[in-house]
Protein backbone atom coordinates (compact mmCIF):
# COMPACT_ATOMS: atom_id res chain seq x y z
CA UNK A 1 0.00 0.00 0.00
CA UNK A 2 1.14 3.71 -1.06
CA UNK A 3 1.55 6.15 1.55
CA UNK A 4 -1.47 8.47 0.67
CA UNK A 5 -4.39 8.25 3.13
CA UNK A 6 -4.26 7.66 7.00
CA UNK A 7 -2.40 4.65 8.69
CA UNK A 8 -5.41 2.89 9.54
CA UNK A 9 -7.14 3.43 5.91
CA UNK A 10 -3.78 1.89 4.44
CA UNK A 11 -3.80 -0.87 7.18
CA UNK A 12 -7.74 -1.66 5.97
CA UNK A 13 -6.76 -1.78 2.55
CA UNK A 14 -3.94 -3.58 2.83
CA UNK A 15 -5.76 -6.89 4.68
CA UNK A 16 -8.93 -6.78 2.40
CA UNK A 17 -6.29 -6.74 -0.49
CA UNK A 18 -4.70 -10.15 1.10
CA UNK A 19 -7.70 -11.08 2.54
CA UNK A 20 -8.73 -10.94 -1.26
CA UNK A 21 -5.67 -12.92 -2.58
CA UNK A 22 -6.47 -15.75 0.26
CA UNK A 23 -10.07 -16.11 -1.25
CA UNK A 24 -9.19 -16.26 -4.30
CA UNK A 25 -6.85 -19.13 -3.53
CA UNK A 26 -9.42 -21.28 -1.60
CA UNK A 27 -12.26 -20.75 -4.17
CA UNK A 28 -10.17 -20.93 -7.19
CA UNK A 29 -7.92 -23.56 -6.28
CA UNK A 30 -9.50 -25.88 -3.44
CA UNK A 31 -6.65 -24.49 -1.05
CA UNK A 32 -7.27 -25.20 2.50
CA UNK A 33 -7.79 -21.73 4.19
CA UNK A 34 -5.96 -23.43 7.47
CA UNK A 35 -3.13 -23.10 5.47
CA UNK A 36 -3.13 -19.89 4.85
CA UNK A 37 -2.01 -16.79 6.47
CA UNK A 38 -2.87 -13.79 5.36
CA UNK A 39 -1.23 -10.63 7.09
CA UNK A 40 -1.86 -6.93 5.53
CA UNK A 41 1.38 -4.19 6.58
CA UNK A 42 -0.27 -1.17 5.48
CA UNK A 43 2.00 0.88 4.61
CA UNK A 44 4.87 0.07 6.94
CA UNK A 45 7.12 -2.21 3.97
CA UNK A 46 7.53 0.10 0.82
CA UNK A 47 9.67 -1.51 -2.10
CA UNK A 48 10.28 2.11 -3.93
CA UNK A 49 9.89 5.75 -2.71
CA UNK A 50 6.33 7.32 -2.41
CA UNK A 51 7.20 10.23 -4.03
CA UNK A 52 6.13 9.52 -7.38
CA UNK A 53 3.19 7.82 -9.17
CA UNK A 54 5.46 4.92 -9.95
CA UNK A 55 6.77 4.31 -6.98
CA UNK A 56 3.77 4.37 -5.41
CA UNK A 57 2.78 1.80 -7.76
CA UNK A 58 4.52 -0.63 -7.29
CA UNK A 59 4.10 -0.41 -3.35
CA UNK A 60 0.69 -0.81 -4.26
CA UNK A 61 1.37 -5.30 -4.09
CA UNK A 62 0.38 -8.46 -2.64
CA UNK A 63 3.59 -10.50 -1.88
CA UNK A 64 3.52 -14.17 -1.50
CA UNK A 65 5.89 -16.21 0.84
CA UNK A 66 5.55 -19.67 0.86
CA UNK A 67 7.30 -22.24 3.88
CA UNK A 68 7.78 -25.60 4.04
CA UNK A 69 7.61 -28.11 7.13
CA UNK A 70 8.87 -31.25 7.09
CA UNK A 71 7.85 -33.18 9.34
CA UNK A 72 9.88 -36.04 11.17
Amino acid sequence: TDSRGTDAYNQKLSQRRVDAIKNYLVDKFGIDADRLTAVGYGKSRPIATNDTDEGRQLNRRVQAVMETYIRR
